[in-house]
């Protein structure tokens, strides 16, 4: 069951962006489009049909946000350190405009599951590392968690490595790595085929990630499919079907 398209300000800026609702009871997953995406992918492109029977069992909601990319990442006009600046903006509407209306569609706060693929994988893991007091548990399917790899060009400085999962999580430590280990939950999945490794570097990026994630103790599991399994929806949609059933 779909809500309607709600479109909500980005702080700072003369931009809105959308949330779609799908679903009425149950775990709320917030589920990030790949590159350049809107709220409306997550249907479209079949991901509701593996896990329909969780939603018609009122197992778990899922609310569907749209990227700024074109904006942030994608740019590839603008430096890496800017790319990373303007998705500041992003992540301001996320954390003050997109999931307090998801809280007062839940009526009060419940932990969220971040989900995305390829880039949304970025999305979805980045911002439950940033608010896992939000997100404790977060789905990666075929991403890159590496920015610098992204066409980067220019400088990198503070707003890059802090918008880097690789960078930052390289040099977690003290107690608010205590935390992360207590609270956070991280699953990765990545095929080995067609795509997954030229161009998108999901593979190696997923290994690579999964290793920092294991020498710091935090909580994981790094599941890689077979040389069948490209960097497609047909094969994210198998995945979100095998995983989320025991999240929820």
């Amino acid at each position: 069951m779909q809500d309607g398209r709600v479109e909500l300000a980005v702080p700072g800026t003369d931009h809105r962006l959308g949330l779609v609702r799908h679903g009425h009871w149950g775990r709320p997953v917030l589920v990030f489009p790949s590159e350049g995406g809107r709220a409306e992918d997550f249907a479209e492109r079949g991901m509701l049909e593996p896990v329909q029977w969780l939603l018609d069992a009122g197992r778990v909601s899922f609310f569907c946000v749209d990227s700024l990319d074109a904006l942030t990442w994608s740019d590839g006009s603008l430096s890496l350190e800017e790319r990373a600046r303007r998705h500041g903006a992003y992540q301001a509407w996320l954390e003050q405009a997109a999931v307090p209306w998801v809280f007062d569609q839940l009526g009060g706060r419940h932990d969220l599951i971040t989900l995305g693929a390829s880039m949304g994988a970025y999305h979805a893991v980045h911002f439950a590392f940033q608010r896992a007091d939000l997100a404790p548990l977060t789905i990666g399917l075929s991403g890159n968690y590496d920015v610098g790899q992204w066409h980067a060009w220019g400088e990198r400085g503070q707003e890059a490595y802090f918008a880097n999962p690789t960078d930052y999580v390289a040099h977690l430590h003290g107690e608010h790595l205590d935390w992360l280990r207590s609270r956070l939950s991280v699953l990765l999945v990545c095929g080995e085929g067609q795509w997954e490794t030229h161009p998108t570097g999901a593979l190696p990026s997923t290994l690579r990630f999964g290793e920092l994630l294991r020498d710091k103790g935090i909580t994981h599991q790094l599941d890689v499919w077979g040389g069948d399994s490209a960097h497609d929806w047909p094969w994210w949609q198998r995945q979100l079907g095998h995983h989320l059933p025991r999240f929820v």
